[in-house]
């Protein structure tokens, strides 16, 4: 069976997790608690870190984006990624702005100083990130709707890899209840649609270990 490690509420875990549902390949999931560096772990992923996939067949695969690339190479009768080199070169640039800046700017700031710092016993959220984070959401979201007035999706017409790696990081943030929705009623529009694919349905039942979704995670965002 294909197995995917993976982390609660890892964005770029999740980006793999919506892409195959998306393409409709079955797949079990295993939590790899990266911290402990297991040494079985290690020889899979020398990075040691999530996610990392391994097919049926033993082939081994690590980091997110590599990953998505494969499944796009094997499995081509779903395309997330463009039908023309232009649309491809637009989705990638998308998938970059979201794992890179994005995360950089607002998921490590959120997710990683209000959850995981606390998850493993870090001490408390440094104030200045967590407002930092809280800032910088609202420049990302008028973006998404910038985007999403011109277009039907991230990208363009088509659902693609950058619709999933923009909402596999606002689901995080979505769990701890820092997205602003209410004032960003586009961006709330394209999530809503996204949420409502069945490859993301999975996602809504994750619980992180002592700690509890905010309200409206699994409803219709608010």
């Amino acid at each position: 069976m294909r197995t995917l490690f993976h982390l609660w509420l890892h964005p770029f875990s999740r980006k793999v997790r919506i892409a195959l549902g998306e393409k409709r390949l079955d797949f079990t999931l295993q939590i790899e608690k990266v911290w402990e560096r297991r040494t079985e772990f290690l020889a899979l992923n020398p990075a040691g870190d999530v996610p990392v996939l391994i097919e049926k067949d033993g082939t081994t695969l690590a980091n997110s984006q590599v990953i998505c690339e494969y499944l796009e190479e094997v499995y081509k009768d779903v395309n997330l990624l463009g039908r023309d080199p232009a649309q491809r070169a637009e989705t990638r640039r998308l998938i970059s702005w979201f794992d890179m800046k994005f995360n950089r700017e607002v998921t490590d700031n959120l997710v990683g100083e209000k959850l995981m710092k606390r998850f493993l016993n870090l001490g408390e959220p440094h104030g200045p990130s967590v407002r930092a984070g809280l800032a910088n959401i609202h420049y990302h979201l008028d973006y998404i709707g910038f985007l999403t007035e011109k277009r039907n999706w991230l990208a363009g017409d088509d659902f693609s890899l950058a619709d999933i790696s923009a909402a596999a990081h606002l689901s995080a943030i979505d769990y701890i209840g820092d997205v602003p929705w209410e004032e960003h009623e586009a961006a709330r529009n394209w999530y809503e649609r996204v949420k409502n694919r069945p490859s993301f349905q999975p996602l809504l039942d994750d619980r992180m270990p002592g700690f509890d979704p905010a309200g409206a995670y699994q409803g219709v965002a608010s």
